[in-house]
């Protein structure tokens, strides 16, 4: 009798709890999700340009996302705050698209990003749609991007030179350009290591001035820029090394200075090479 009456208890107690956990398991995901992260970085290069003066920068994002493949997304930075942007001291992006499987392994994901830079003056703010395949085989990722900016006064080239930027006069007022960047990451996890190796390599089509408030997305007109280095990971924290180029030179960079240069002294190259570190804390 003890030994069915034990049985008749354990199974009150197990049964349930089996019943549970089997629940848990084949629970379906939520049907919106939320994550995001804080980082800190040594530098903010966009494109391969430092954004920050060659200073640290401190970032963060949120992205909600929808099971049907849907969505919405916020990602900023500090800013140099020295003339930039309008004298912006920030960048604000919102971010909207889709993304879905197109194969077992591939996922294309498509949507537009507003480039937003609060406290800076008017006409700094622009749009830019974008696409981009990414496939998974083994251990590596490939990535290939297309972002497209279609003509605005953002990225118009109303200052030829930095010299009229400097003197405040515009040489064609109003203008408006488009601006075309093309890119492809490639990543490869290390067996048996936290670490992960990742490359980049990017090409940019603009405007070869400087827009309303002395900024441009292509300086140079069109230039290549590239990346090389590691992740590696613990719990929720990554650390992130690499090494930052591009192919503009002192000399083809000269007349847009003193504007795109370190301080606007006229001096130094923030589109020159640099050892970037990142740590990054995803939530």
């Amino acid at each position: 009798m003890k030994t069915m009456m034990l049985s008749a208890v354990t199974a009150l107690f197990v049964f349930p709890a089996a019943a549970s956990a089997q629940t848990a398991e084949t629970a379906p995901p939520p049907p919106v999700t939320v994550s995001g992260s804080v980082a800190i970085a040594s530098d903010y290069r966009f494109r391969g340009v430092s954004q920050s003066d060659e200073h640290m920068a401190i970032q963060g994002g949120l992205t909600v996302a929808h099971e049907s493949g849907l969505y919405v997304g916020t990602w900023a930075s500090n800013l140099a705050g020295w003339g930039t942007f309008g004298g912006a001291n920030m960048e604000l992006d919102l971010i909207g698209g889709y993304k879905t499987k197109v194969s077992p392994t591939g996922t294309l994901d498509v949507g537009v990003t507003w480039y937003m830079y609060p406290g800076g003056a008017n006409k700094t703010d622009f749009a830019e749609p974008y696409a981009k395949l990414s496939g998974t085989a083994g251990p590596a990722t490939l990535t290939a991007g297309v972002a497209y900016a279609p003509k605005q006064q953002a990225i118009g080239k109303w200052y030829n030179s930095g010299a009229s930027a400097a003197a405040g006069v515009y040489d064609r007022p109003g203008a408006k350009d488009d601006n075309l960047y093309l890119w492809g990451d490639g990543a490869i996890a290390i067996a048996g290591t936290p670490i992960t190796a990742k490359a980049h390599i990017g090409h940019s089509w603009g405007q070869d001035g400087l827009g309303p408030n002395a900024t441009t997305v292509s300086p140079t007109g069109q230039y290549w820029d590239w990346s090389l280095g590691a992740d590696t990971t613990w719990r929720n924290l990554t650390l992130g090394l690499a090494w930052v180029d591009t192919d503009i030179s002192d000399r083809e960079a000269g007349y847009l200075r003193p504007s795109f240069s370190k301080g606007q002294d006229g001096t130094g190259n923030i589109a020159g090479s640099t050892f970037l570190a990142t740590l990054t804390a995803a939530f």
